[in-house]
């Protein structure tokens, strides 16, 4: 049980030597990862469109 005590006293020790992000930096940082989840999204769907069109084409010959 002292081990676990440890851990957490450790855990917290390590938490207060975190460099927290700045509200402003969070939101730029949050538009990026929406941004660029979903511009691969859109490149993964017209890609998976694509590819389902050549395999159709090819499957009907």
């Amino acid at each position: 049980m002292t081990s676990l005590t440890q851990f957490f006293h450790n855990v917290s020790s390590e938490m207060r030597k975190v460099s927290w992000p700045k509200r402003k930096e969070l939101t730029n940082y949050t538009i990026t990862v929406i941004t660029t989840v979903v511009i691969l999204a859109l490149f993964f769907a017209i890609a998976d469109l694509g590819i389902s069109k050549v395999i159709r084409f090819l499957l009907d010959l």
